[in-house]
């Protein structure tokens, strides 16, 4: 196989857990902040596909597309343990701009924002969750990248 079509099948791999994401989302899994750090290496593995479209002949670019799918499937490890108590998560978390508004409006802003624990397991399957599959998945993507790196152009 080409390196251009295994990178093609790596960054299109990272697209199908992006959209699967985008889908348990969607069917109402809000992602927490983890999932989210999840899905940012992802979206750079599926540029990296599409610059490489753009300059075939170019092998960093495989490697930085295994970098990508390393990272993410790191942050799957990471948080998995968070999820099974191997480790604390992190305590911080983000919200949106609060100026301008008064203090009533800002206590019912507090009050109605969900909270998406990264330690609670939203949906599993045979005993893992998204996080973990997320993990398995990508390291594989991230062996195709590898391979592509070390193909013929």
């Amino acid at each position: 196989m080409t390196r251009l079509r295994l990178i093609l099948l790596a960054a299109g791999g990272s697209a199908a857990l992006l959209l699967g994401a985008f889908t348990f989302q969607y069917f109402g899994y809000p992602p927490c902040k983890l999932c989210l750090w999840q899905r940012w290496p992802h979206a750079v593995a599926i540029l990296l596909g599409l610059l490489a479209v753009a300059f075939p002949g170019i092998a960093p670019i495989a490697l930085l597309g295994a970098i990508a799918a390393l990272t993410t499937g790191g942050i799957g490890v990471y948080h998995t343990g968070v999820e099974r108590g191997w480790w604390e998560g992190p305590n911080t978390c983000t919200s949106g701009s609060i100026g301008g508004l008064s203090s009533s409006e800002l206590l019912d802003k507090i009050m109605n924002a969900p909270l998406i624990r990264c330690d609670d397991v939203a949906w599993q399957l045979m005993g893992l969750s998204m996080a973990s599959w997320n993990a398995l998945i990508s390291f594989g993507l991230a062996a195709i990248w590898v391979v592509a790196w070390r193909a013929r152009a």
